[in-house]
């Protein structure tokens, strides 16, 4: 007995499951050896692992009822109706986004002056200089100071109702391009000029809806000869495009303003001021311009 001790525990030592790192591998699972404990120890050991299980149990089954319920009173979260796909669109929506699409494509295709080195640099001057012409700023001042240069009562008149007229489609340009506020075809920033002049936003286009209306005040109250006619309607058309090469303004932007060029000049017709309103108007205005006689 004495001799075969030794050598049990040398067997032991050079055993590799008897090492610190493998001693997880020989010991059996804890809750084996809690049953085992409880069918071999007492009665009051076994009620103690019971009410321990049944207290487990209990707290697993509320945390489960408790996430059930705060699921429940939670709100399901709702995608923006941007974002949801509509499964049966009507005729009308599917025919307005496809003219849409085929809008944007058309304007970015005939943006051929957008960049310095693209396909219209040669032209992209000339464009630049028509899109000015069709300016507000130009042409408010340019009327302006003509009626202070002016000496006689129709100059007046027809430069008074071309103020009016020039200040209406401003405005009411202005005031539906903030009320649509759509962006150009490449959503480019607007200048200095642009925003003085509240032309910001895309649609209606300003620039050809000023043009076509001063191109058809000055036919109807100016006599011209023939080639100027054909230039000055020609130079309205130049400018409402002009801004569509340079990729300001979609092609339904300039036909939106050509028609509500159109609109402005009917409109200054049916309420045109007469000789002596227009000269109350710029007594009223100067408080010291004498009134001619």
């Amino acid at each position: 007995m004495p001799v075969s001790q030794p050598r049990c525990r040398a067997r032991d030592r050079n055993n590799v499951l008897n090492r610190p790192e493998f001693l997880s591998l020989n010991q059996p699972p804890r809750r084996e050896q809690l049953v085992r404990e409880g069918r071999g120890g007492s009665g009051p050991r076994r009620a103690t692992f019971r009410q321990q299980s049944q207290q487990e149990d209990s707290g697993l089954r509320g945390s489960r009822d408790s996430s059930e319920g705060v699921a429940a009173t939670e709100e399901v979260p709702r995608w923006p109706e941007q974002d949801c796909i509509q499964l049966n669109p009507s005729f009308s929506g599917i025919a307005i986004n496809s003219l849409l699409a085929i809008d944007i494509s058309l304007s970015k295709r005939f943006a051929v002056c957008l960049r310095p080195h693209g396909p219209g640099a040669m032209v992209r001057p000339m464009v630049t200089m028509l899109a000015l012409s069709g300016h507000a700023l130009p042409w408010l001042c340019g009327t302006l100071i003509c009626l202070w240069r002016s000496n006689t009562l129709a100059g007046q008149e027809v430069l008074v109702n071309l103020l009016v007229a020039l200040i209406l489609d401003l405005m009411t340009v202005a005031g539906m391009q903030k009320l649509v506020k759509r962006r150009g075809p490449w959503d480019f920033p607007a200048g200095i000029l642009d925003c003085i002049a509240m032309d910001i936003y895309s649609f209606p286009a300003a620039h050809a809806s000023r043009a076509v209306m001063v191109s058809k005040f000055l036919l109807s109250h100016l006599v011209l000869a023939v080639p100027l006619r054909i230039l000055l309607y020609l130079w309205a058309f130049l400018v409402g495009v002009s801004h569509m090469l340079l990729g300001k303004h979609h092609l339904s932007d300039v036909g939106c303003g050509f028609a509500l060029g159109f609109l402005h000049f009917s409109l200054v017709e049916s309420v045109w001021l007469d000789s002596d309103t227009c000269q109350t108007f710029i007594s009223i205005c100067t408080l010291r311009w004498p009134v001619l006689v």
